[in-house]
């Protein structure tokens, strides 16, 4: 019926929500359900209050979690991506995203949630990626995106790079392994410890802090790389701290992101030795064609046998794994694409400093803070097909590079017409970070732009901070020069009963749907806001859902009993206030001060203590003390104070 439409009102404020998209591959999990009813209260209320109230809904592309869903899709048919080539592919994939991306908007329907449905968005959609390819020439030309070589996180079964917050890092047993490295003249030797001895194949120096006396005097001497047998020097550099483990660090700059920065310093030339599916390559000598692991195993080996091994020791280190599919992430060297983004994060920490995007609670201002200032240069490009390709076309006689939105039709330097596209697509957190203006229409200046932004408040968890709510101001302040949002509504995340994460290795997941198919949507969703505080975890307790029902049927007993004792042809313009009796009055001024209280709740966002306030009410004040005092009255057609009483219990409910 239009309910959920929100219409550009110049005589109403508009009130502005956007949903955090779901992945198309998603299934709706406690977080989404959390997170959406929270948007869907707030939203409701600010509806009734007379805003134009507008929640707007979409989904995201999510380039690796998709593509993989895809390349498994092939595998079970006998193909693989690269035998049907990247066109080919790319129909697969708008077929499955056809198949399957509103899958979790009709989940979001069950549960109830009020968007407005005519303006779903998808980050693939027209639209975004047109406010897609702009961001990415304007920041190109204003020399804030640039392609080089750098340390990545690079997974080697999801084959691309990915960004620094999505390598999850867990501690795990290990080994720290000291090897010995001669001397090129004399007999002595210099050990180095190292987690990775597989990476010793792309040495290009030792390290040792310029203070420590113990190997001052071999500073500029020259070192046989075991296996190798390649010579590289002792160089001395301030990174290297004296205390830990032996005092000399091996230096892989193709390898590590400090030895890159070492080997910078240095003019250290970089060996890579291994290729992107974790195989040592042709750097690697009689180690190539190994599987990394491999080769570790064959090179402690092949130390042992010539004495160069010089002890083992246990070791637990904090590991980097991939967020997607859990593989050991290596620190490599390619060529990728990055944002320049100290310029982009000091007006982007101003606007919350300043307060025009207020954290709730405030605490998590502090770890936006912490992250903004020390921000690392994002890397955004991606070694996928499914995604938005980067908009950097090659000119195939002189190499010259034009970024631009669309083929050029001739190369600016040589005038040559042919030319070759860049082959990697934008990381998925480059569109979504322009979610708040993009779909209302930017780069367009359409109405909806002018009349619903900046948007009121982001509902998200703690978790998502950097992800997606840094990137958000930091690119809607550089392209809008307005704030994505005034308000960041912080939840914790959803525990299982004993306070764990849920996850799916755990197998302690709990699926909303079915939490609805047995309870009902309400009983749900108030099961989710029981308790409800900013910023806090909560944990999932059916009995609680269980009473949540208990309690949503007490409304309903409470609301039939009022209505079967209403007369057809009640007419409520007769009723006469000056019979109001003192429990009528006392229960009309309870009401209005609890309306009061939970509009000061709901306007500060504490959800789950205006929702303790409203069930005692129903539940204690309403039902248990009011319908009982005045059954008499109803059931007495003689009663002078009957049509007040009918009055009274309508108003209340």
């Amino acid at each position: 019926k239009g309910y959920f439409k929100a219409h550009i009102d110049p005589n109403k404020k508009p009130f502005t929500i956007v949903i955090p998209p779901p992945n198309i591959t998603g299934q709706l999990h406690m977080g989404h359900a959390l997170d959406n009813t929270i948007q869907d209260i707030i939203i409701r209320f600010k509806r009734m209050q007379g805003y134009s109230a507008l929640w707007l809904p979409g989904t995201d592309h999510a380039s690796i979690a998709t593509e993989a869903k895809i390349v498994e899709k092939l595998a079970s048919e006998g193909l693989t991506k690269e035998k049907i080539g990247r066109d080919k592919f790319l129909e697969y994939a708008w077929e499955w995203k056809e198949t399957y991306g509103g899958k979790i908007i009709n989940q979001l329907k069950r549960l109830g949630c009020s968007c407005d449905w005519d303006r779903e968005r998808f980050t693939m959609d027209e639209g975004l990626s047109d406010a897609v390819l702009e961001v990415f020439v304007r920041l190109y030309n204003k020399g804030l995106i640039y392609r080089g070589e750098r340390i990545t996180n690079w997974c080697t079964k999801c084959n691309t790079s990915i960004s620094d917050i999505e390598v999850e890092y867990e501690e795990q047993d290990g080994n720290l392994w000291h090897i010995k490295y001669p001397m090129k003249e004399g007999d002595g030797y210099v050990t180095i410890a190292t987690t990775r001895p597989e990476t010793m194949l792309g040495d290009t120096a030792v390290a040792v802090n310029p203070e420590d006396e113990r190997y001052k005097n071999l500073i500029g001497k020259t070192l046989i790389l075991p296996l190798v047998n390649k010579e590289i020097p002792i160089i001395a550099d301030d990174y290297v701290e004296a205390e830990f483990g032996t005092g000399a660090v091996k230096i892989t700059p193709a390898h590590d992101p400090n030895d890159f920065e070492v080997g910078m310093r240095h003019d250290l030339p970089l060996v890579r030795i291994m290729d992107d599916k974790g195989f040592i390559n042709e750097n690697g000598g009689k180690y190539a064609g190994m599987d990394r692991y491999e080769a570790r195993k064959q090179i402690i080996e092949d130390l042992k046998e010539i004495n160069l091994l010089e002890k083992i020791e246990e070791h637990k280190h904090n590991v980097g794994t991939c967020q997607r599919c859990a593989t050991v992430v290596e620190p490599v060297i390619s060529k990728q694409w990055f944002v320049k983004m100290k310029p982009l994060a000091e007006p982007a920490i101003k606007v919350v400093r300043e307060g025009k995007t207020k954290f709730i609670p405030d605490r998590f201002a502090k770890i936006y803070f912490n992250w903004m200032e020390n921000i690392q240069d994002w890397c955004i490009s991606r070694q996928l097909w499914w995604g938005h390709r980067i908009p950097a076309y090659y000119c195939q006689k002189c190499g010259e590079v034009v970024v631009a939105k669309a083929m050029p039709e001739k190369c600016p330097k040589c005038s040559h017409d042919k030319f070759e596209q860049d082959q990697d697509t934008l990381d998925t957190w480059f569109s979504s970070a322009l979610w708040p203006f993009s779909t209302l229409g930017w780069p367009e200046e359409t109405e909806d732009l002018k009349y619903f932004y900046p948007t009121e408040v982001l509902v998200t968890a703690y978790d998502i901070i950097f992800f997606w709510v840094a990137r958000m101001i930091f690119s809607a302040v550089e392209q809008t020069n307005e704030v994505p949002f005034r308000h960041v509504l912080i939840h914790g995340l959803i525990r299982d009963e004993q306070g764990r994460k849920m996850s799916k290795s755990l197998g302690n997941g709990i699926d909303p749907l079915e939490v609805i198919d047995e309870y009902g949507t309400d009983a749900l969703r108030f099961t989710l806001i029981s308790g409800n505080s900013p910023g806090n975890d909560q944990r999932y307790l059916p009995k609680k859902t269980e009473a949540a029902r208990n309690f949503a049927n007490k409304i309903w007993n409470a609301t039939r009993f009022v209505l079967l004792n209403f007369d057809e042809d009640v007419d409520f313009s007769k009723v006469d206030r000056s019979k109001f009796t003192v429990y009528d009055k006392w229960i009309l001024s309870a009401s209005n001060n609890l309306v009061k209280e939970v509009t000061e709740n709901l306007n500060k966002y504490e959800l789950g203590i205006a929702l303790g306030k409203v069930y005692d009410f129903i539940w204690d004040v309403y039902c248990d003390w009011y319908i009982e005092i005045v059954k008499p009255r109803l059931f007495d057609k003689e009663n002078e104070t009957r049509l007040e009483a009918q009055y009274v219990l309508n108003e209340v409910l």
